[in-house]
Protein backbone atom coordinates (compact mmCIF):
# COMPACT_ATOMS: atom_id res chain seq x y z
CA UNK A 1 0.00 0.00 0.00
CA UNK A 2 1.14 3.48 -0.64
CA UNK A 3 -0.35 6.59 0.66
CA UNK A 4 -1.94 8.96 -1.40
CA UNK A 5 -4.35 12.16 -1.86
CA UNK A 6 -7.99 11.10 -3.40
CA UNK A 7 -7.76 14.60 -4.53
CA UNK A 8 -4.76 13.60 -7.13
CA UNK A 9 -6.83 10.92 -8.72
CA UNK A 10 -10.73 12.00 -8.51
CA UNK A 11 -12.92 13.99 -9.90
CA UNK A 12 -12.52 16.81 -7.70
CA UNK A 13 -15.54 16.00 -5.39
CA UNK A 14 -12.93 16.16 -2.32
CA UNK A 15 -14.22 19.33 -0.28
CA UNK A 16 -11.71 20.89 2.03
CA UNK A 17 -13.09 23.86 3.77
CA UNK A 18 -9.17 25.24 3.43
CA UNK A 19 -10.16 26.35 -0.18
CA UNK A 20 -13.47 27.48 0.34
CA UNK A 21 -14.73 30.47 -1.31
CA UNK A 22 -10.87 30.95 -3.16
CA UNK A 23 -12.32 31.81 -6.12
CA UNK A 24 -15.76 34.59 -4.99
CA UNK A 25 -15.58 37.69 -6.22
CA UNK A 26 -13.01 37.11 -8.69
CA UNK A 27 -13.12 39.15 -12.20
CA UNK A 28 -12.73 41.84 -13.94
CA UNK A 29 -16.20 43.33 -12.38
CA UNK A 30 -15.26 42.66 -8.99
CA UNK A 31 -11.59 45.01 -9.67
CA UNK A 32 -13.56 47.50 -11.54
CA UNK A 33 -15.81 48.04 -8.55
CA UNK A 34 -12.80 47.44 -6.27
CA UNK A 35 -10.97 50.69 -8.33
CA UNK A 36 -13.96 52.68 -8.21
CA UNK A 37 -14.36 52.52 -4.13
CA UNK A 38 -10.84 53.32 -4.18
CA UNK A 39 -11.24 56.48 -6.37
CA UNK A 40 -13.95 57.28 -4.38
CA UNK A 41 -12.24 56.96 -1.19
CA UNK A 42 -9.31 58.92 -2.47
CA UNK A 43 -11.78 61.72 -3.63
CA UNK A 44 -13.14 61.58 0.00
CA UNK A 45 -9.48 62.08 1.46
CA UNK A 46 -9.02 65.19 -0.54
CA UNK A 47 -11.48 67.23 1.13
CA UNK A 48 -10.65 66.17 4.78
CA UNK A 49 -7.80 67.43 6.93
CA UNK A 50 -4.12 66.36 6.92
CA UNK A 51 -4.26 64.61 10.54
CA UNK A 52 -7.02 62.66 8.91
CA UNK A 53 -5.69 61.81 6.06
CA UNK A 54 -2.48 60.70 8.18
CA UNK A 55 -4.42 58.35 10.56
CA UNK A 56 -6.32 56.72 7.79
CA UNK A 57 -3.40 56.05 6.07
CA UNK A 58 -1.37 54.48 9.02
CA UNK A 59 -4.49 52.44 9.65
CA UNK A 60 -4.88 51.37 6.30
CA UNK A 61 -0.87 49.97 5.99
CA UNK A 62 -1.18 48.87 9.68
CA UNK A 63 -4.65 47.28 8.62
CA UNK A 64 -2.92 45.62 5.53
CA UNK A 65 0.03 44.10 7.70
CA UNK A 66 -1.58 42.74 9.99
CA UNK A 67 -4.47 41.14 8.10
CA UNK A 68 -1.55 39.47 5.70
CA UNK A 69 0.57 38.77 8.57
CA UNK A 70 -2.68 36.60 10.34
CA UNK A 71 -3.64 35.55 6.91
CA UNK A 72 -0.66 33.87 6.19
CA UNK A 73 0.64 32.79 9.63
CA UNK A 74 -3.36 30.95 10.19
CA UNK A 75 -2.88 29.64 6.37
CA UNK A 76 0.47 27.91 7.88
CA UNK A 77 -0.21 26.88 11.03
CA UNK A 78 -3.71 25.02 9.58
CA UNK A 79 -1.80 23.28 7.53
CA UNK A 80 0.94 21.88 9.67
CA UNK A 81 -2.28 21.03 12.31
CA UNK A 82 -3.96 18.94 9.69
CA UNK A 83 -1.20 17.63 7.99
CA UNK A 84 -0.10 16.79 11.42
CA UNK A 85 -3.15 15.03 12.39
CA UNK A 86 -3.25 13.64 9.25
CA UNK A 87 -0.25 11.80 8.87
CA UNK A 88 -0.37 10.45 12.44
CA UNK A 89 -4.06 9.04 11.47
CA UNK A 90 -2.80 7.88 8.31
CA UNK A 91 0.25 5.93 9.67
CA UNK A 92 -1.85 4.64 12.21
CA UNK A 93 -4.27 2.87 9.96
CA UNK A 94 -2.02 1.72 7.27
CA UNK A 95 -0.05 0.03 10.59
CA UNK A 96 -3.43 -1.29 12.11
CA UNK A 97 -5.01 -2.55 8.48
CA UNK A 98 -1.36 -4.53 7.67
CA UNK A 99 -1.32 -6.17 11.61
CA UNK A 100 -5.36 -6.60 12.02
CA UNK A 101 -5.31 -8.51 8.58
CA UNK A 102 -2.06 -10.66 8.73
CA UNK A 103 -3.50 -12.96 10.71
CA UNK A 104 -6.95 -12.96 9.05
CA UNK A 105 -7.53 -16.01 6.79
CA UNK A 106 -7.96 -15.25 2.26
CA UNK A 107 -11.56 -15.39 2.95
CA UNK A 108 -12.24 -14.03 6.63
CA UNK A 109 -15.84 -14.48 8.06
CA UNK A 110 -18.11 -11.70 9.31
CA UNK A 111 -17.31 -12.24 12.76
CA UNK A 112 -13.53 -12.24 12.23
CA UNK A 113 -13.87 -8.98 9.96
CA UNK A 114 -15.68 -7.36 12.92
CA UNK A 115 -13.29 -8.41 15.46
CA UNK A 116 -10.34 -6.98 13.44
CA UNK A 117 -12.48 -3.86 12.97
CA UNK A 118 -12.97 -3.64 16.71
CA UNK A 119 -9.37 -3.98 17.26
CA UNK A 120 -8.23 -1.37 14.44
CA UNK A 121 -10.68 1.15 16.00
CA UNK A 122 -9.38 0.84 19.60
CA UNK A 123 -6.09 2.43 18.86
CA UNK A 124 -5.22 5.82 20.37
CA UNK A 125 -6.35 7.98 16.96
CA UNK A 126 -10.00 6.83 18.14
CA UNK A 127 -11.90 6.82 14.16
CA UNK A 128 -14.39 4.97 13.13
CA UNK A 129 -13.27 1.44 10.73
CA UNK A 130 -14.87 -0.08 8.03
CA UNK A 131 -14.18 -3.40 6.71
CA UNK A 132 -15.36 -5.09 3.38
CA UNK A 133 -14.51 -8.86 2.43
CA UNK A 134 -15.84 -12.06 1.42
CA UNK A 135 -16.21 -15.03 3.02
CA UNK A 136 -15.98 -19.01 1.95
CA UNK A 137 -19.24 -18.84 0.45
CA UNK A 138 -18.28 -15.62 -1.85
CA UNK A 139 -20.90 -13.26 0.30
CA UNK A 140 -19.70 -10.09 0.46
CA UNK A 141 -19.77 -8.76 4.04
CA UNK A 142 -19.32 -5.22 5.71
CA UNK A 143 -17.90 -4.77 9.14
CA UNK A 144 -17.99 -1.36 10.79
CA UNK A 145 -17.18 -0.24 14.17
CA UNK A 146 -20.36 2.99 13.73
CA UNK A 147 -22.84 2.14 11.49
CA UNK A 148 -24.34 5.33 11.69
CA UNK A 149 -20.64 7.31 10.89
CA UNK A 150 -19.26 4.43 8.58
CA UNK A 151 -20.39 2.89 6.08
CA UNK A 152 -19.66 1.87 2.31
CA UNK A 153 -21.89 4.38 1.64
CA UNK A 154 -20.53 7.39 3.37
CA UNK A 155 -17.42 6.67 1.57
CA UNK A 156 -17.71 9.07 -1.37
CA UNK A 157 -17.38 7.35 -4.72
CA UNK A 158 -14.31 9.20 -5.97
CA UNK A 159 -12.34 7.40 -2.82
CA UNK A 160 -13.70 4.26 -3.41
CA UNK A 161 -13.01 4.55 -7.20
CA UNK A 162 -9.42 5.21 -6.37
CA UNK A 163 -8.91 2.75 -3.50
CA UNK A 164 -10.34 -0.40 -5.98
CA UNK A 165 -8.40 0.95 -9.26
CA UNK A 166 -5.48 -1.61 -9.97
CA UNK A 167 -2.33 0.36 -11.03
CA UNK A 168 0.06 -1.54 -12.91
CA UNK A 169 3.14 -2.52 -11.43
CA UNK A 170 6.62 -1.27 -12.61
CA UNK A 171 10.06 0.28 -11.28
CA UNK A 172 8.34 3.34 -10.26
CA UNK A 173 4.87 1.84 -8.79
CA UNK A 174 5.70 -1.05 -6.88
CA UNK A 175 2.40 -1.77 -5.46
CA UNK A 176 -0.80 -2.19 -7.42
CA UNK A 177 -2.79 -0.14 -4.54
CA UNK A 178 -2.26 2.58 -2.18
CA UNK A 179 -3.66 4.04 0.24
CA UNK A 180 -6.01 7.48 -0.73
CA UNK A 181 -7.39 10.37 1.58
CA UNK A 182 -9.72 12.90 1.57
CA UNK A 183 -11.41 15.62 3.94
CA UNK A 184 -15.44 15.72 3.95
CA UNK A 185 -18.36 17.49 5.94
CA UNK A 186 -20.43 15.41 7.76
CA UNK A 187 -23.33 17.70 8.76
CA UNK A 188 -21.14 21.03 9.93
CA UNK A 189 -18.25 18.94 11.27
CA UNK A 190 -15.15 18.15 9.00
CA UNK A 191 -13.81 14.33 9.00
CA UNK A 192 -11.24 12.71 7.05
CA UNK A 193 -11.72 9.76 5.40
CA UNK A 194 -9.19 7.09 3.93
CA UNK A 195 -9.24 4.04 2.16
CA UNK A 196 -6.79 1.02 1.38
CA UNK A 197 -7.00 -2.45 0.02
CA UNK A 198 -4.62 -5.45 1.26
CA UNK A 199 -2.40 -6.43 -1.29
CA UNK A 200 -2.02 -9.82 -2.34
CA UNK A 201 -6.04 -10.50 -1.01
CA UNK A 202 -7.65 -9.56 1.92
CA UNK A 203 -10.58 -7.23 2.87
CA UNK A 204 -10.79 -3.39 1.88
CA UNK A 205 -10.44 -1.26 4.25
CA UNK A 206 -12.02 2.60 5.13
CA UNK A 207 -11.87 4.65 8.37
CA UNK A 208 -12.85 7.94 8.88
CA UNK A 209 -11.92 10.41 11.45
CA UNK A 210 -13.45 13.81 13.27
CA UNK A 211 -11.26 17.31 12.80
CA UNK A 212 -13.63 18.71 15.17
CA UNK A 213 -10.97 19.31 17.61
CA UNK A 214 -8.55 20.57 15.39
CA UNK A 215 -11.05 23.11 13.59
CA UNK A 216 -11.76 24.26 17.15
CA UNK A 217 -8.30 25.13 17.66
CA UNK A 218 -7.84 26.60 14.10
CA UNK A 219 -10.97 28.67 14.93
CA UNK A 220 -9.18 29.44 18.36
CA UNK A 221 -6.20 30.69 16.62
CA UNK A 222 -8.44 33.01 14.06
CA UNK A 223 -9.73 34.26 16.91
CA UNK A 224 -6.52 35.23 18.70
CA UNK A 225 -5.07 36.76 14.77
CA UNK A 226 -8.19 38.71 14.61
CA UNK A 227 -7.98 39.85 18.05
CA UNK A 228 -4.03 41.04 17.43
CA UNK A 229 -5.43 42.99 14.07
CA UNK A 230 -7.60 45.21 15.81
CA UNK A 231 -4.96 45.88 18.52
CA UNK A 232 -2.34 46.71 16.12
CA UNK A 233 -4.84 48.52 13.76
CA UNK A 234 -5.87 50.55 17.30
CA UNK A 235 -2.11 50.68 18.08
CA UNK A 236 -1.34 52.16 14.37
CA UNK A 237 -4.48 54.53 15.22
CA UNK A 238 -2.08 55.72 18.24
CA UNK A 239 0.99 56.02 17.06
CA UNK A 240 -0.62 58.05 13.26
CA UNK A 241 -2.20 60.11 15.92
CA UNK A 242 0.87 60.66 17.67
CA UNK A 243 2.66 61.24 14.38
CA UNK A 244 0.51 63.64 12.75
CA UNK A 245 0.73 66.03 15.55
CA UNK A 246 4.62 65.70 15.66
CA UNK A 247 4.36 66.79 11.98
CA UNK A 248 1.44 68.99 11.72
CA UNK A 249 2.75 71.28 14.61
CA UNK A 250 5.65 72.57 13.17
CA UNK A 251 3.28 73.36 10.16
CA UNK A 252 0.62 74.78 11.89
CA UNK A 253 3.38 76.94 13.40
CA UNK A 254 4.35 77.43 10.24
CA UNK A 255 1.01 78.74 8.70
CA UNK A 256 1.19 81.25 11.78
CA UNK A 257 4.22 82.55 10.87
CA UNK A 258 3.21 82.99 7.40
CA UNK A 259 -0.42 84.60 8.29
CA UNK A 260 1.61 86.99 10.25
CA UNK A 261 4.27 87.72 7.71
CA UNK A 262 0.73 88.31 5.23
CA UNK A 263 -0.25 90.87 7.71
CA UNK A 264 2.98 93.38 7.13
CA UNK A 265 4.86 91.63 10.83
CA UNK A 266 8.20 91.04 8.65
CA UNK A 267 10.09 90.62 11.48
CA UNK A 268 8.68 87.29 12.08
CA UNK A 269 10.62 84.08 12.22
CA UNK A 270 10.70 80.37 13.16
CA UNK A 271 12.61 78.76 15.47
CA UNK A 272 14.20 75.72 13.68
CA UNK A 273 15.46 72.75 15.28
CA UNK A 274 16.74 69.41 14.16
CA UNK A 275 17.52 68.35 10.55
CA UNK A 276 14.54 66.78 9.05
CA UNK A 277 12.52 68.53 5.95
CA UNK A 278 10.17 70.24 8.15
CA UNK A 279 13.56 71.75 9.85
CA UNK A 280 14.79 73.02 5.56
CA UNK A 281 11.28 73.92 5.08
CA UNK A 282 11.32 76.41 8.23
CA UNK A 283 15.07 77.91 7.11
CA UNK A 284 13.96 77.99 3.87
CA UNK A 285 10.57 80.32 5.30
CA UNK A 286 13.13 82.28 8.08
CA UNK A 287 15.80 83.15 4.54
CA UNK A 288 12.65 84.00 2.13
CA UNK A 289 11.06 85.94 5.17
CA UNK A 290 14.51 87.58 5.90
CA UNK A 291 14.98 88.94 2.21
CA UNK A 292 11.42 89.98 1.76
CA UNK A 293 12.34 92.47 5.24
CA UNK A 294 15.23 93.55 3.53
CA UNK A 295 13.41 93.93 0.15
CA UNK A 296 10.53 95.96 1.50
CA UNK A 297 12.88 98.16 3.71
CA UNK A 298 14.44 98.46 0.54
CA UNK A 299 11.45 100.05 -1.10
CA UNK A 300 10.08 101.81 1.29
CA UNK A 301 13.47 103.93 1.18
CA UNK A 302 13.21 104.26 -2.26
CA UNK A 303 9.07 105.29 -1.68
CA UNK A 304 10.55 107.83 1.03
CA UNK A 305 12.96 109.24 -1.16
CA UNK A 306 10.98 109.40 -3.98
CA UNK A 307 8.28 111.62 -1.49
CA UNK A 308 11.30 113.64 -0.31
CA UNK A 309 11.86 114.70 -4.08
CA UNK A 310 8.67 115.17 -5.13
CA UNK A 311 8.14 117.61 -1.92
CA UNK A 312 11.70 119.03 -2.31
CA UNK A 313 11.08 119.73 -5.72
CA UNK A 314 7.56 121.16 -5.22
CA UNK A 315 8.96 123.53 -2.44
CA UNK A 316 11.95 124.59 -4.28
CA UNK A 317 9.46 125.52 -7.44
CA UNK A 318 7.37 127.98 -5.61
CA UNK A 319 9.96 130.41 -5.19
CA UNK A 320 10.18 130.78 -9.23
CA UNK A 321 6.35 130.18 -9.26
CA UNK A 322 6.28 132.98 -7.16
CA UNK A 323 7.80 135.72 -9.41
CA UNK A 324 7.11 134.01 -12.67
CA UNK A 325 2.99 134.10 -11.84
CA UNK A 326 3.99 137.73 -10.41
CA UNK A 327 5.25 138.68 -13.81
CA UNK A 328 2.51 136.60 -15.66
CA UNK A 329 -0.27 138.68 -14.00
CA UNK A 330 1.44 141.97 -14.63
CA UNK A 331 1.67 140.85 -18.62
CA UNK A 332 -2.02 139.66 -18.22
CA UNK A 333 -2.90 143.13 -17.16
CA UNK A 334 -1.47 144.26 -20.12
CA UNK A 335 -2.57 142.44 -22.57
CA UNK A 336 -4.89 144.84 -24.34
CA UNK A 337 -1.69 147.25 -24.37
CA UNK A 338 0.62 144.88 -25.99
CA UNK A 339 1.35 144.15 -30.02
CA UNK A 340 -1.56 141.57 -31.33
CA UNK A 341 1.19 139.14 -32.43
CA UNK A 342 2.56 138.98 -28.47
CA UNK A 343 -0.86 138.96 -27.02
CA UNK A 344 -2.12 135.12 -27.75
CA UNK A 345 1.94 134.26 -26.60
CA UNK A 346 1.23 135.80 -23.27
CA UNK A 347 -2.15 134.31 -22.71
CA UNK A 348 -0.39 131.15 -23.30
CA UNK A 349 2.53 131.82 -20.76
CA UNK A 350 -0.07 132.96 -18.00
CA UNK A 351 -2.04 130.18 -18.62
CA UNK A 352 0.39 127.51 -18.14
CA UNK A 353 1.62 129.21 -15.39
CA UNK A 354 -1.38 128.62 -13.72
CA UNK A 355 -1.78 125.30 -14.25
CA UNK A 356 1.97 124.46 -13.50
CA UNK A 357 1.22 126.25 -10.22
CA UNK A 358 -1.58 124.15 -9.60
CA UNK A 359 0.16 121.22 -10.28
CA UNK A 360 2.55 121.91 -7.70
CA UNK A 361 0.33 122.84 -5.14
CA UNK A 362 -1.59 119.20 -5.74
CA UNK A 363 1.91 117.72 -5.73
CA UNK A 364 2.80 119.20 -2.67
CA UNK A 365 -0.78 117.75 -1.24
CA UNK A 366 -0.09 114.76 -2.09
CA UNK A 367 3.25 114.07 -0.77
CA UNK A 368 1.48 115.15 2.25
CA UNK A 369 -0.88 112.46 1.97
CA UNK A 370 0.98 109.45 0.71
CA UNK A 371 3.62 110.10 4.09
CA UNK A 372 0.33 110.51 6.11
CA UNK A 373 1.32 114.15 7.79
CA UNK A 374 -2.08 115.94 6.36
CA UNK A 375 -4.29 116.36 9.23
CA UNK A 376 -7.54 118.00 9.94
CA UNK A 377 -8.34 121.32 11.19
CA UNK A 378 -11.71 120.55 12.47
CA UNK A 379 -14.42 123.27 12.48
CA UNK A 380 -18.55 124.01 12.89
CA UNK A 381 -19.06 124.44 8.98
CA UNK A 382 -23.09 125.78 8.21
CA UNK A 383 -22.38 122.84 4.72
CA UNK A 384 -25.21 125.06 2.39
CA UNK A 385 -23.40 128.09 3.15
CA UNK A 386 -20.41 126.62 2.60
CA UNK A 387 -21.54 124.77 -1.10
CA UNK A 388 -22.49 128.24 -1.34
CA UNK A 389 -19.15 130.39 -1.28
CA UNK A 390 -17.52 127.23 -3.01
CA UNK A 391 -19.91 128.13 -6.45
CA UNK A 392 -19.84 132.06 -5.75
CA UNK A 393 -15.70 131.91 -5.70
CA UNK A 394 -15.58 130.35 -8.91
CA UNK A 395 -18.45 132.32 -10.62
CA UNK A 396 -20.78 129.08 -10.82
CA UNK A 397 -23.73 130.28 -9.89
CA UNK A 398 -25.35 130.36 -12.60
CA UNK A 399 -24.81 127.17 -13.94
CA UNK A 400 -25.28 125.15 -10.57
CA UNK A 401 -28.98 124.69 -8.77
CA UNK A 402 -28.68 123.99 -4.84
CA UNK A 403 -30.76 121.93 -2.88
CA UNK A 404 -29.82 122.21 0.60
CA UNK A 405 -31.40 123.56 3.61
CA UNK A 406 -29.90 126.12 5.71
CA UNK A 407 -28.95 124.56 9.59
CA UNK A 408 -27.25 121.51 8.70
CA UNK A 409 -24.26 122.16 10.52
CA UNK A 410 -21.18 119.26 10.50
CA UNK A 411 -17.64 119.51 11.93
CA UNK A 412 -15.58 119.06 9.17
CA UNK A 413 -12.34 120.66 8.09
CA UNK A 414 -13.84 123.68 6.01
CA UNK A 415 -10.46 123.78 3.50
CA UNK A 416 -10.60 120.06 2.62
CA UNK A 417 -14.82 120.55 1.89
CA UNK A 418 -13.64 122.87 -0.25
CA UNK A 419 -11.91 121.00 -2.22
CA UNK A 420 -13.81 118.47 -2.37
CA UNK A 421 -16.54 120.18 -3.65
CA UNK A 422 -14.83 122.36 -6.09
CA UNK A 423 -12.97 119.32 -7.86
CA UNK A 424 -16.56 117.71 -7.89
CA UNK A 425 -18.81 120.76 -9.40
CA UNK A 426 -15.43 121.53 -11.26
CA UNK A 427 -15.86 118.16 -12.72
CA UNK A 428 -19.21 117.65 -13.74
CA UNK A 429 -19.47 121.51 -15.07
CA UNK A 430 -16.45 120.84 -17.74
CA UNK A 431 -16.86 117.26 -18.53
CA UNK A 432 -20.77 116.33 -17.59
CA UNK A 433 -23.43 119.31 -19.28
CA UNK A 434 -25.37 122.20 -17.33
CA UNK A 435 -27.25 122.75 -15.56
CA UNK A 436 -25.42 121.06 -12.27
CA UNK A 437 -27.76 119.90 -9.30
CA UNK A 438 -26.46 120.50 -6.30
CA UNK A 439 -28.32 118.41 -3.28
CA UNK A 440 -27.35 118.07 0.41
CA UNK A 441 -29.13 116.30 3.65
CA UNK A 442 -28.04 114.01 6.20
CA UNK A 443 -28.94 110.38 6.81
CA UNK A 444 -29.17 108.03 10.19
CA UNK A 445 -27.65 105.37 9.52
CA UNK A 446 -27.80 102.40 12.50
CA UNK A 447 -24.78 101.21 14.84
CA UNK A 448 -22.83 105.16 14.30
CA UNK A 449 -19.27 104.75 15.85
CA UNK A 450 -16.43 106.50 16.10
CA UNK A 451 -14.69 105.37 12.52
CA UNK A 452 -15.35 106.89 9.17
CA UNK A 453 -15.92 105.79 5.66
CA UNK A 454 -13.38 104.58 3.36
CA UNK A 455 -12.80 104.02 -0.03
CA UNK A 456 -15.27 104.61 -3.46
CA UNK A 457 -17.62 102.19 -5.26
CA UNK A 458 -19.59 102.92 -8.84
CA UNK A 459 -22.27 102.08 -9.76
CA UNK A 460 -23.89 102.07 -13.26
CA UNK A 461 -26.87 102.90 -14.76
CA UNK A 462 -27.32 103.05 -18.76
CA UNK A 463 -24.65 103.67 -21.24
CA UNK A 464 -22.51 106.39 -20.99
CA UNK A 465 -20.42 108.30 -24.01
CA UNK A 466 -16.87 109.59 -23.15
CA UNK A 467 -17.28 111.97 -20.04
CA UNK A 468 -13.96 112.93 -18.42
CA UNK A 469 -13.50 114.18 -15.08
CA UNK A 470 -11.90 117.80 -13.65
CA UNK A 471 -12.35 120.98 -12.03
CA UNK A 472 -10.18 123.70 -10.83
CA UNK A 473 -8.53 121.21 -9.59
CA UNK A 474 -8.88 118.06 -11.31
CA UNK A 475 -7.67 116.25 -14.42
CA UNK A 476 -10.52 116.57 -17.24
CA UNK A 477 -9.18 113.68 -18.73
CA UNK A 478 -10.11 111.85 -15.64
CA UNK A 479 -13.36 109.70 -17.25
CA UNK A 480 -15.45 107.66 -14.65
CA UNK A 481 -16.01 107.53 -10.78
CA UNK A 482 -14.27 103.60 -9.73
CA UNK A 483 -11.65 103.31 -7.05
CA UNK A 484 -11.52 100.38 -4.67
CA UNK A 485 -11.78 100.68 -1.39
CA UNK A 486 -12.35 99.85 1.75
CA UNK A 487 -15.77 99.40 3.04
CA UNK A 488 -17.49 102.50 4.63
CA UNK A 489 -18.16 102.74 8.00
CA UNK A 490 -20.32 105.24 9.48
CA UNK A 491 -19.38 108.58 11.02
CA UNK A 492 -20.04 109.56 14.98
CA UNK A 493 -23.55 109.86 16.83
CA UNK A 494 -25.15 112.77 13.98
CA UNK A 495 -25.23 110.11 11.40
CA UNK A 496 -23.61 111.38 7.69
CA UNK A 497 -23.68 113.71 5.51
CA UNK A 498 -24.86 113.27 1.79
CA UNK A 499 -23.99 115.84 -0.93
CA UNK A 500 -24.98 115.01 -4.76
CA UNK A 501 -23.09 116.45 -7.75
CA UNK A 502 -25.46 115.40 -10.42
CA UNK A 503 -24.85 116.65 -14.13
CA UNK A 504 -26.49 116.27 -17.75
CA UNK A 505 -23.81 115.07 -19.83
CA UNK A 506 -23.43 111.80 -21.45
CA UNK A 507 -22.07 110.06 -18.67
CA UNK A 508 -19.23 108.10 -17.95
CA UNK A 509 -18.32 105.01 -20.51
CA UNK A 510 -17.52 101.64 -18.46
CA UNK A 511 -14.02 101.25 -19.16
CA UNK A 512 -13.29 104.35 -17.53
CA UNK A 513 -14.80 103.22 -14.00
CA UNK A 514 -11.83 101.32 -12.74
CA UNK A 515 -9.42 104.32 -12.86
CA UNK A 516 -11.60 107.40 -12.80
CA UNK A 517 -9.69 108.23 -9.09
CA UNK A 518 -6.38 107.54 -10.37
CA UNK A 519 -3.78 109.84 -10.37
CA UNK A 520 -2.92 111.38 -14.14
CA UNK A 521 -4.91 108.74 -15.80
CA UNK A 522 -5.92 110.33 -19.30
CA UNK A 523 -9.46 108.90 -20.53
CA UNK A 524 -8.73 109.38 -23.88
CA UNK A 525 -4.94 108.55 -25.48
CA UNK A 526 -5.31 111.20 -27.88
CA UNK A 527 -5.64 113.74 -25.50
CA UNK A 528 -2.41 113.95 -23.76
CA UNK A 529 -2.41 117.31 -22.53
CA UNK A 530 -5.25 118.30 -20.00
CA UNK A 531 -6.46 121.95 -18.54
CA UNK A 532 -5.76 120.47 -14.85
CA UNK A 533 -3.35 119.11 -13.02
CA UNK A 534 -4.49 115.19 -13.29
CA UNK A 535 -5.03 114.80 -9.55
CA UNK A 536 -7.93 117.07 -8.75
CA UNK A 537 -10.14 113.52 -8.27
CA UNK A 538 -7.34 111.78 -6.39
CA UNK A 539 -7.02 114.61 -4.03
CA UNK A 540 -11.02 114.97 -3.54
CA UNK A 541 -11.44 111.63 -2.52
CA UNK A 542 -8.26 111.59 -0.38
CA UNK A 543 -9.50 114.45 1.60
CA UNK A 544 -12.91 112.49 1.94
CA UNK A 545 -10.71 109.41 3.14
CA UNK A 546 -8.82 111.67 5.94
CA UNK A 547 -12.53 112.52 7.43
CA UNK A 548 -13.58 109.02 7.40
CA UNK A 549 -15.69 109.57 4.40
CA UNK A 550 -15.67 107.75 1.07
CA UNK A 551 -17.00 109.28 -2.76
CA UNK A 552 -19.03 107.05 -5.33
CA UNK A 553 -19.83 107.54 -8.80
CA UNK A 554 -22.70 106.34 -10.49
CA UNK A 555 -23.99 106.44 -14.32
CA UNK A 556 -27.87 107.02 -14.15
CA UNK A 557 -30.71 106.01 -16.06
CA UNK A 558 -32.12 108.67 -17.51
CA UNK A 559 -28.64 110.26 -18.30
CA UNK A 560 -25.99 112.07 -16.75
CA UNK A 561 -23.56 110.74 -13.94
CA UNK A 562 -23.87 111.55 -10.57
CA UNK A 563 -21.23 112.05 -7.84
CA UNK A 564 -21.44 111.13 -4.10
CA UNK A 565 -19.67 112.23 -1.07
CA UNK A 566 -20.38 110.59 2.15
CA UNK A 567 -18.97 112.02 5.63
CA UNK A 568 -19.44 111.60 9.02
CA UNK A 569 -21.52 114.76 10.43
CA UNK A 570 -18.42 115.18 13.16
CA UNK A 571 -15.09 113.94 12.58
CA UNK A 572 -13.60 114.59 15.94
CA UNK A 573 -13.43 110.90 17.01
CA UNK A 574 -11.03 110.71 13.69
CA UNK A 575 -8.66 113.22 15.05
CA UNK A 576 -8.57 111.86 18.30
CA UNK A 577 -7.49 108.41 17.08
CA UNK A 578 -5.05 110.31 14.79
CA UNK A 579 -3.22 111.79 18.48
CA UNK A 580 -3.35 107.81 20.04
CA UNK A 581 -1.77 106.67 16.97
CA UNK A 582 0.67 109.36 17.14
CA UNK A 583 1.25 108.66 20.08
CA UNK A 584 1.37 104.74 20.18
CA UNK A 585 4.32 105.15 17.24
CA UNK A 586 6.35 107.51 18.87
CA UNK A 587 6.33 105.03 22.11
CA UNK A 588 6.93 102.13 19.68
CA UNK A 589 9.84 104.23 18.24
CA UNK A 590 11.27 104.68 21.55
CA UNK A 591 11.00 101.05 22.30
CA UNK A 592 12.74 99.81 19.95
CA UNK A 593 15.59 102.47 20.03
CA UNK A 594 15.41 100.76 23.67
CA UNK A 595 16.31 97.44 22.72
CA UNK A 596 18.58 98.28 20.49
Amino acid sequence: MRERSAGATTDGSTDDSAGAGAGNGSGPAAGQRVLRGLRRASGLLRWTSLRLRLVVVFGLVALTAAVSASGIAYWLNRNTVLERTQNAVLNDFRKSLEDSTRSLPLRPRCAELQDAARQMAAGPQDYAVLLIGADREGKACAATTNKNLLTLDSVPLSLRTAVDEVRPVDESNRYAHHLYWQRKEVGDAPYLVAGAKVIGGGPTGYMMKSLATERQDLNSLAWSLGIATALALVGSALLAQAAATTVLRPVQRLGHAARQLGEGRLDTRLRVTGTDELADLSRTFNRTAERLEHRVEELSGREAASRRFVADMSHELRTPLTAITAVSEVLEEEADSLDPMIAPAVQLVVSETRRLNDLVENLMEVTRFDAGTARLVLDDVDVADQVTACVDARAWLDAVELDADRGIVARLDPRRLDVILANLIGNALKHGGSPVRVSVHTEEVPGDGAGGRTGSTAVTGGTAAPHTSGGPEADPEHGGPERAGQEPEAGPGGGELVIRVRDHGPGIPEEVLPHVFDRFYKASASRPRSEGSGLGLSIALENAHIHGGEITAANLPEGGAVFTLRLPMDATPLTDGDRRDRGTARAADEGTEDGR
